[in-house]
């Protein structure tokens, strides 16, 4: 049965639902069905059941399965480090982005050249439900522009310094994923969970155990925060997501 939204759970975060795995151009992804906000749910794990680091999650196929379950409207979840004023435990829905990653395919474009828009990357419909999900759970939310880093390693205190000229919080699997979400005309939004300072932004170091220990206590609301958030979304899309390829091809 198709799957009207689908979401990406990142590092911590899971849902149990009837498990399936579905095969793509790009590879083979775990998937599981669900009930959530009264809406028939797509979970997708992004890493996958070893726990694949950032650099080598299958983006492409993750997408792919989504567009092909019938999902028009994507929530990911991710987890950043603050580079700004926000709190740890507190949520960030981007609104921009800046990449610093090396290795990823970007697009499903190889062959030809498709250029989309992204002066609005994030889709407003889900943003604004999600920022609402976020509120009706009683949860702090702001928003900020996302900076992605190609990782594994975390970032040094020279690395955040420049990063903060660029963005306000930092991760490591917020891109490609919003680009191939437009290249597929999916309504795509993120939701981040701040679970550390970003390095040089406090006196002692971070061990990566922090990260996962830190999500995992915001587990639960954030999942009330994305329940709430699907029984806002609109049945119907009034964005310009579905018409991202009109004018995209040279």
């Amino acid at each position: 049965m198709n799957k009207k939204i689908a979401v990406i759970g990142g590092t911590g975060f899971g849902m149990e639902g009837e498990a399936s795995f579905i095969d793509t151009p790009y590879g083979q992804v775990r998937a599981e069905a669900i009930e959530l906000g009264g809406r028939e749910v797509l979970f997708i794990p992004r890493h996958g059941e070893v726990h694949l680091p950032p650099h080598r999650v299958n983006y492409r196929a993750i997408l792919w399965v989504a567009k092909a379950a019938g999902a028009v409207r994507v929530i990911s979840t991710n987890t950043v480090g603050t580079m700004s004023w926000h709190p740890v435990g507190s949520f960030v829905i981007p609104i921009d982005f800046v990449e610093f990653t090396r290795s990823r395919p970007a697009t499903f474009f190889e062959e030809e050249t498709v250029h989309v828009d992204l002066t609005t990357p994030y889709c407003s419909e889900v943003r604004r439900a999600l920022t609402a999900g976020a509120e009706a759970a009683g949860a702090l939310v702001s928003d900020g522009t996302y900076v992605c880093t190609e990782g594994p390693h975390l970032e040094s205190p020279a690395q955040i310094r420049m990063l903060r000229r660029f963005g306000d919080v930092v991760g490591m699997t917020g891109y490609p994923e919003v680009v191939l979400a437009r290249e597929l005309e999916l309504c795509y939004a993120s939701i981040c969970i701040v679970t550390n300072p970003a390095a040089g932004m406090r006196i002692d170091s971070m061990a990566a155990a922090e990260i996962t220990r830190e999500m995992e206590r915001s587990a639960r609301l954030l999942r009330e925060v994305i329940e709430a958030a699907i029984s806002m979304i609109p049945e119907e899309r009034g964005c310009s997501c579905g018409r991202a390829l009109a004018e995209a091809r040279l």
